[in-house]
């Protein structure tokens, strides 16, 4: 891998949804530089420190969240002189996203008061009453036509379908929440998925037409839901819960065809690869190296011994470090708070909370455990390669963390006192973004063979 120098930042990174740039904010301004030769070219002076920043899926336009303002700001690449600001007045902005036509702008007003429609070809607006929530409740299907938002009015949740065209409401209808805590339309846009709040466990399946598919509740009378996610395929639902499990639903029939534990002791038979981060001391020969009486009195001090950072195969059984979150205090770090799919569909990687140190990753076409990572540090962050079986973690240390079904190994990024606390993969699965808290760089990463046999160090 090959790693380009640190760049300061101050807030929101990301890559352009073609690939092509990354956005940087850096105080009040905004750096447009290239993924390829990172050079800048564009440099948008905004009014506010950056808050927020989202590309829109064409990649043309890009916008500034000034919530401290509150405002919004709005730029093109291939128009410099274009601008775009949002104002809300006393209304306020608590939170702007991008329609998937890249020439709407969606903001929800503080206290949730109203979502307002911003259209940038006509300065024409539209308003849509009591959206449930400020960042979540809102989902578009995947080609693009249909909007899914989430409202509640008289103490009850509704879903209403807008056109992405006209932005006029198609339907709503009232679904069996207690307090809606997010929507998801499948990838196929034939059903959408609503979850409750923690508090109530149930997932619930709705056509778009406003019929109940399915009602899912696994247990009653304790913390729920926690994370959900569909399959890139669309063919399976992916549930994690309080209760330190993973379900996993199908699309045919919605029941439950696997039901994955992450216990605090692995025992067998086990034919998971458990991989255990170490430290391994440099091992030095000095028996050549001829040093002056002077010299070695006057260094008493010696410097501390190096390590390099490598993988280690365990054996099974293993216990597994654990923290047991306190029952007085609300909102517990427990349930699987990290979630996600590889872009085939094959693999699904999770942490359980109360186990922040170990990532499961999981084989669903076998339904069985593929592989466990035990870390020294608590998991910041776990992504995909969007085109290949890859996974990079990072723990907030100098190192990222591989995982492939060929093994699994460690990276030392080569730049003085970076610390990973976020990564993020471009769309060709080309470029790594990763951020330390006041500065970022970017990873070249090489092109994963179909076959291929990695070492566990570096």
């Amino acid at each position: 891998m090959e790693f380009t120098e640190s760049y300061k930042q101050t807030g929101p990174c990301c890559f352009s949804p073609n690939a092509r740039f990354i956005a940087v904010a850096v105080d009040y301004r905004l750096v447009i530089r290239e993924t390829i030769s990172f050079k800048v070219v564009q440099l948008f002076s905004c009014l506010d420190k950056i808050s927020y920043i989202e590309w829109a899926l064409d990649s043309e336009y890009i916008l500034c969240g000034l919530y401290k303002k509150p405002m919004i700001q709005a730029w093109s690449l291939t128009q410099p002189e274009w601008t775009c600001k949002i104002d809300e007045g006393p209304a306020g902005i608590a939170y702007a996203r991008w329609s998937p036509d890249s020439r709407h702008i969606l903001t929800t007003s503080d206290f949730q008061l109203r979502l307002t429609v911003w259209s940038l070809l006509n300065t024409a607006c539209v308003h849509l009453q009591w959206p449930k929530h400020a960042s979540k409740g809102v989902s578009f299907t995947r080609d693009g036509k249909f909007a899914a938002i989430c409202t509640r009015r008289d103490c009850k949740d509704y879903i209403n379908l807008l056109s992405c065209h006209t932005w006029e409401i198609m339907g709503n209808f009232a679904v069996d929440t207690l307090d809606l805590a997010d929507i998801e339309w499948s990838p196929d846009d034939s059903a959408i998925v609503i979850w409750d709040s923690s508090l109530e466990y149930k997932v619930l399946i709705y056509s778009p037409d406003g019929r109940c598919l399915f009602k899912y509740q696994a247990y009653e009378s304790g913390l729920g839901v926690k994370s959900v996610s569909w399959s890139p395929c669309g063919q399976f639902l992916a549930v994690g819960s309080y209760d330190q499990m993973l379900r996993v639903l199908n699309h045919l029939t919605w029941k439950t065809f696997a039901e994955l534990m992450h216990p605090y002791t692995v025992r067998g038979p086990c034919y998971a690869a458990v991989f255990k981060e170490v430290d391994e001391p440099l091992q030095l020969d000095m028996s050549e190296l001829c040093l002056s009486d002077d010299f070695s009195q006057g260094n008493d001090d010696s410097p501390e011994e190096p390590f390099r950072v490598r993988y280690e195969v365990m054996e099974v059984p293993i216990n597994l470090p654990f923290q047991k979150p306190p029952s007085e205090k609300p909102n517990p770090k427990q349930g699987i708070g990290i979630l996600s799919w590889s872009n085939d569909s094959q693999y699904i990687c999770t942490r359980n909370d109360s186990m922040p140190t170990i990532l499961w990753i999981w084989d669903i076409r076998h339904l069985e455990l593929a592989a466990i990572l035990v870390q020294k540090d608590p998991i910041r962050a776990a992504a995909w390669d969007p085109t290949c079986t890859r996974l990079v973690v990072c723990t907030g240390s100098t190192h990222l963390y591989m995982w492939t079904p060929s093994g699994a190994y460690c990276v030392h990024v080569p730049l003085p006192q970076f610390t990973i606390t976020d990564l993020k993969w471009n769309s060709n699965g080309s470029c790594l973004l990763l951020k330390d808290k006041e500065s970022f760089c970017c990873a070249a990463v090489p092109l994963l063979p179909e076959s291929s046999e990695y070492s566990s160090d570096e």
